[in-house]
C-alpha cells in the first residue's frame, strides 16, 4: 500500500488523474487488481495537492464506464451461446433464454445491485453484454452504481485527515456493509420473482407457460 502511495505522490496532478482513470478501466478486465486502493489513495493525494474531490470522481468514472463497456461489447460478441458453452452449470442451455429474458426485463437494478458486489462486479458488464442487454440500459446502471461508490471513496479520501491506513480500513467496511445491502436486495428480489412464478405455475398448471 505505501508502495502505491509514494508513487502516486510523486506525479503531478494531471498524471495522478490519469493512474486513476487507468486503475478504474483496469479493473473491469482484470478484476484481481486492487482500483478501490489505487483510486482512494489517488484522491487521498489529490486532497493534500491541488486535485480536486470532483476531478479524482470523474477521472475515476470515465475509467471505470470505459472499461465496463469495453467488456459489455466483449460480452455482446461472444453472446449468450458462449456461457452455455463454457460455464453450463451457472448457465445451463435449456434456461439460457428464459434467464436472458428476465435479465433483460429488470436489466438497470439487477445490474446496478449486482456492481456493488466486489467479487461479482467485474463480471456483470460482459454477462449483461452476452444477455442482450442493451448498451443505454447496462450503461445507465453501472453509471449509477459506480457514480455512488467511487463518490463514498472519493468523498472519504478527501476527509481522511493524514492518516492513509485509516482510509483505507475504512473503505473495506464500507464495502462489507454495501456489499450486504447489495446481497439482500438481490435475495429480495429473487424470493419475488420465484414466488411470482410460482403463482404462475399454479394458476396455469396445464397451459405449458414457459415460468
Amino acid at each position: 500500500m505505501h508502495a502505491w502511495l509514494d508513487w502516486l505522490s510523486a506525479l503531478p496532478t494531471v498524471w495522478l488523474y490519469a493512474a486513476i482513470t487507468l486503475a478504474a478501466f483496469a479493473e473491469n478486465v482484470f478484476p484481481p487488481l486492487p482500483a478501490d486502493t489505487v483510486v482512494a489513495l489517488g484522491a487521498f493525494v489529490a486532497a493534500r495537492g491541488h486535485g480536486s474531490m470532483i476531478g479524482a470522481w470523474s477521472a475515476t468514472m470515465c475509467g471505470n464506464l470505459a472499461g465496463a463497456m469495453c467488456m459489455f461489447l466483449l460480452g455482446r460478441r461472444v453472446g449468450i451461446s458462449f456461457l452455455t458453452s463454457r460455464f453450463p452449470t451457472v448457465f445451463p442451455a435449456a434456461t439460457a433464454s428464459s434467464v436472458a429474458e428476465r435479465f433483460q426485463k429488470g436489466s438497470v437494478v439487477a445490474i446496478a445491485v449486482s456492481r456493488f458486489l466486489p467479487a461479482v462486479r467485474a463480471l456483470v458488464p460482459p454477462v449483461a453484454g452476452a444477455m442482450g442487454v442493451g448498451a443505454v440500459r447496462a450503461a445507465t446502471a453501472m453509471t449509477v452504481a459506480s457514480g455512488v461508490w467511487y463518490g463514498v471513496v472519493c468523498w472519504l479520501a478527501f476527509r481522511a485527515g493524514e492518516n492513509a491506513d485509516a482510509l483505507l480500513a475504512r473503505i473495506a467496511a464500507q464495502q462489507r456493509i454495501v456489499g450486504g445491502i447489495a446481497v439482500a436486495v438481490l435475495a429480495i428480489v429473487l424470493a419475488i420473482w420465484y414466488a411470482r412464478r410460482s403463482t404462475r405455475r399454479r394458476s396455469h398448471p396445464h397451459t405449458g407457460e414457459r415460468p
